[in-house]
């Protein structure tokens, strides 16, 4: 009877072992079952593919023998952030995701699908190869450009870069983030069209007050310094002189906790989504932290951080009436409208940046032929060097183009990324269409 009870137990045990067995292998299989049929070789699947720009130019090609990128190398480190790699060594390009989905897996018969397709973007790699060109490779920077009608993202690009068919052996550090939408930065003086917009929203004096600047002003002992004296100056001469003392004054008018509701409500704090890829959030000082330093958040200084994408969005709802029509870079996309700003809100800063441009930038020598409205930023790093900004849009119906330009230690905003926007754009408008 022992013996039996023993072989029982020993039977069951063994069933046990199989069953967890089994269940283990099933649960891997449909976890893993896609990498173990392609396992010998990444291009095991017999889908084809092509990866396109807008106008047709292919910028990668996959088929059952070979995954292939542009045949030249300028095109494929200027579209790297966009496209990457088949290996997802950025976590923005579309490419590794597009493979991935075009072998599909049936988990009944252990095989990979077979199909031809097309994936068209809205970008233009034209105008890719321009911004990279411009930015030049030495230098670490962004540009964005939307069409702020459509929500077309036209150009996109984050230096350095790489060759992904010779990415080299010594990268430099970063080169695999899109700076574009992976990384956030101080803002410096662009943070101040959100200080503008609360202003105009909740102070009633502003079209008739003053704000007086000698280059110096004390906030409770603390000094707020300014690269000029700008003396008395209008609201719209404050922004357009990008006065630091007014700015500052202004914020702590407001109050820190007007100033935390208008960068959360026009999303400086959250992650974005462009075409299923996660962008990186912003920061503000949300706990309290006295006036001297609630006047430095409020021209773009303090622990600010901004992300280019989400200032993509802001200033492409201001050159929209207020609407932000949700930015996408694969064609056929659905896109969501989002009234980011109030319309008279948006109207009344439209009219002041183009007044700055004006005023302040020489924007009609400096960009010739174009409406521009826009904004710089100086973001000082506290060790000498600055981050230079330069962001806005065109007042143009037949160019209704959006942009963001970050030269990273450029030094100021219209010297290093307002050269690199004005010629950039100076190309868009005579080639895109």
């Amino acid at each position: 009877m022992k013996k039996i009870t023993n072989r029982a137990l020993s039977v069951l045990l063994i069933a046990a072992l199989v069953i967890f067995g089994m269940g283990a292998y099933i649960i891997n299989y449909i976890d893993h079952g896609k990498e173990w049929a392609l396992y010998f070789s990444r291009s095991n699947s017999d889908s084809t593919g092509h990866l396109v720009d807008r106008n047709g130019i292919v910028l990668a090609y996959f088929s059952g023998e070979e995954n292939l990128f542009s045949p030249d190398e300028f095109t494929r480190e200027a579209n790297y952030h966009v496209t990457g790699d088949y290996w997802d060594r950025t976590g923005t390009g579309i490419l590794s995701r597009y493979w991935s989905d075009s072998q599909g897996f049936s988990l009944l018969t252990g095989t990979t699908r077979a199909e031809d397709s097309i994936l068209s973007l809205s970008i233009d790699a034209r105008l890719n190869n321009k911004i990279y060109e411009c930015l030049g490779r030495e230098n670490d920077g962004a540009m964005l450009v939307c069409n702020y009608r459509t929500g077309e993202l036209l150009g996109m690009v984050s230096s350095p870069s790489l060759d992904p068919l010779n990415p080299g052996e010594e990268l430099r550090d970063g080169t695999y983030i899109n700076r574009c939408i992976s990384a956030s930065f101080i803002p410096g003086s662009i943070f101040k069209l959100i200080t503008a917009a609360a202003a105009i929203e909740n102070m009633p004096d502003l079209s008739t007050r003053k704000f007086f600047c000698e280059g110096e002003y004390k906030i409770a002992g603390v000094p707020v310094t300014c690269i000029a004296g700008h003396w008395n100056q209008s609201f719209e001469e404050a922004l357009s002189n990008s006065c630091n003392i007014a700015f500052a004054q202004i914020a702590v008018d407001l109050g820190q906790q007007t100033m935390i509701k208008y960068v959360q409500e026009y999303g400086m704090l959250d992650s974005h989504k462009l075409s299923g890829i996660s962008t990186a959030k912003g920061s503000y000082p949300l706990n309290f932290v006295g006036d001297p330093e609630l006047g430095w958040s409020g021209i773009g200084q303090s622990t600010d951080l901004v992300c280019p994408y989400s200032m993509l969005r802001l200033v492409c709802a201001i050159a929209n009436g207020g609407t932000v029509i949700e930015p996408y870079m694969i064609q056929g996309e659905e896109s969501n409208e989002v009234q980011l700003v109030k319309a008279s809100t948006a109207a009344k800063l439209a009219e002041m940046m183009n007044y700055t441009a004006i005023d302040h930038y020489g924007a009609e020598e400096m960009f010739p032929g174009l409406n521009i409205a826009a904004k710089t930023g100086t973001a000082e790093l506290g060790d000498g060097t600055a981050h230079s900004w330069f962001v806005g849009f065109l007042q143009d119906e037949e160019h209704p183009y959006a942009f963001v330009t970050l030269v990273e230690r450029g030094g100021f905003g219209i010297t290093a990324a307002g050269s690199v926007t004005g010629e950039v754009l100076q190309w868009a408008v005579e080639n895109l269409e």
